[in-house]
């Protein structure tokens, strides 16, 4: 595959459960020297500060041969009052990102744009967007304009942005993130996990947002915990803890046909591996070897 010489491959704080800054299982230069020794050449940020800021996240990065992939930043879109507060926020990530080096502009950090949690759609991940908890036709255009203004500011700080819809969040289904494509022109994170437990299918959106893939969070998804979890009146979080996403190739992503597609349309950029694990209850040791099968599962699978 062409692919290998366009993309690097990153981990993530998320796959050892790592939410917030406090109480992490694994301290920064822990994690970045196991992703080192299992092949990533790249980390997301994970919460913004968890891996540190300024000389301190630079010179981590630099010992252990990890460049940044990017990272997520939630703002409330739909609260213009609480948009407006938030931008604070998107400042400081900015101000982090930026203070990172970077030996190829391909491969700079991507401001990974998103909702926080609706407490609905939270309880229910993978609701049809028809349910009350969706966010009504008539609040798009105003949601969309502080995308854009969020996407702007990103911009001006000379970092491409992207957008990462989510389960649990007001866009959250392959329709929400089609429209908002067509009301911005940010482009999308495409996440193959969230994508197929939304009920959306990953291969035929590498091809129909060929063009606007400007981040990959390579994951995959257990269709059958999902609705196990959902049957029984589970949230997101019983979701990830149900196995929800699972290990490269032991669910039912067609990542191969993903890989494919991003190949034949020219992908270029980071490939961030992403195995959501538990905030409480983790099991480290599977963790890690799950991390170092992910890393393996892809190598294979790129050739």
């Amino acid at each position: 595959m062409q692919l290998t010489g366009r993309t690097r491959v990153a981990g993530a704080p998320v796959n050892y459960g790592i939410y917030r800054t406090t109480d992490a299982p694994v301290g920064p230069e822990d994690l970045l020297a196991a992703l080192a020794r299992d092949g990533y050449t790249g980390v997301d940020s994970g919460p913004i500060g968890y891996l540190g800021t300024g000389e301190t996240l630079a010179r981590r990065l630099a010992t252990a041969g990890i460049g940044l992939a990017g990272g997520w930043v939630d703002l409330r879109f739909a609260d213009p009052a609480g948009f407006a507060a938030d931008l604070d926020q998107l400042d400081a990530a900015l101000d982090v990102f930026t203070a990172v080096p970077v030996d190829d502009a391909r491969f700079a950090p991507r401001p990974t744009l998103a909702c926080p949690g609706n407490p609905a759609r939270m309880a229910r991940p993978g609701t049809p967007t028809d349910l009350p908890s969706a966010l009504p036709a008539a609040a798009w255009p105003d949601f969309a304009a502080r995308v854009q203004q969020a996407a702007d500011r990103c911009r001006e700080r000379g970092l491409e942005p992207v957008f990462h819809y989510h389960l649990g969040t007001d866009v959250e289904t392959e329709a929400e993130a089609d429209r908002l494509l067509d009301l911005t022109d940010i482009n999308i994170c495409l996440d193959t996990g969230h994508l197929a437990l939304a009920g959306g299918d990953p291969v035929a959106a590498v091809h129909r947002w060929a063009g606007r893939i400007g981040q990959v969070h390579l994951k995959d998804a257990d269709l059958a915990a999902h609705a196990r979890v959902r049957a029984a009146g589970g949230g997101l979080m019983d979701v990830v803890t149900a196995g929800g996403f699972c290990a490269l190739g032991r669910g039912d992503v067609d990542l191969a046909g993903v890989l494919a597609g991003l190949d034949e349309i020219g992908y270029t950029g980071w490939l961030v591996v992403e195995q959501d694990a538990p905030e409480d209850g983790r099991d480290l040791d599977r963790i890690r070897a799950d991390q170092h099968a992910n890393r393996r599962w892809l190598e294979e699978a790129l050739g």
